[in-house]
């Protein structure tokens, strides 16, 4: 990975002595389900949201017949490859130009060392300068040697529980926060047991923090 978007980076744009709220990227700081439905829809697909998936939740318009999962992998690597137009899930603007000036902010997102340029870019469009670091795999790692750069509580955001259990296991003393932006995904995913708190949206998750810092 290159150093760029690698842990190292990050630390070292990190001031020490301050809080640390690390977010996800997708579902939690942009729509990213909205964003590959609109890619879709212009090849005559469309995203199925029936469960909390993409493979097996890409269909054909006319027939609404499902893709081949090999078939939807290319979309995604296709769709994710200069992927810079995402718009912001609700609230998280505001909510973190509130929390940017009493702790430090992080980009933790598990995408590819060519997808990460593209990334940087979509969250300058928005406003965001945070530091990204270019993840693969369990973040609890990742969110483990960010956390050491903080001073007082830290914070972990993401809306899949397979990370937020990650972190709990090697990051415990890091608060976890369950947030799903797009409000179509959430019935199709159960609170995580390993948060901290359940954010129904970013004021909720903002008021969480604050109260803490």
């Amino acid at each position: 990975m290159s150093a760029a978007f690698g842990i190292g980076e990050a630390l070292a744009r990190i001031a020490p002595g301050r809080p640390l709220v690390i977010a996800d990227a997708d579902e939690v700081l942009l729509r990213f389900a909205d964003g590959f439905d609109v890619f879709l829809r212009r090849r005559g697909l469309f995203l199925d949201l029936v469960s909390y998936r993409l493979h097996g939740n890409v269909r054909r318009l006319d027939d609404r017949s499902a893709l081949l999962d090999v078939e939807v992998t290319a979309l995604l690597e296709e769709f994710r490859a200069d992927l810079d137009w995402l718009e912001p899930v609700e609230a998280a603007v505001e909510t973190l130009a509130g929390l940017s000036g009493r702790a430090g902010i992080v980009v933790l997102s598990n995408v590819t060392e060519a997808q990460a340029p593209a990334r940087v870019r979509n969250l300058a469009r928005i406003g965001w300068k945070f530091p990204l670091v270019a993840n693969a795999g369990m973040k609890g790692p990742a969110v483990k040697t960010l956390a050491a750069r903080a001073s007082g509580p830290s914070f972990f955001i993401d809306d899949i529980p397979q990370h937020l259990a990650s972190c709990a296991e090697t990051a415990p003393e890091v608060l976890r926060i369950h947030l799903i932006g797009d409000a179509r995904l959430k019935p199709l995913l159960p609170p995580s047991a390993h948060a901290n708190h359940y954010a129904e949206d970013w004021h909720s998750a903002g008021r969480f923090i604050a109260e803490r810092l």
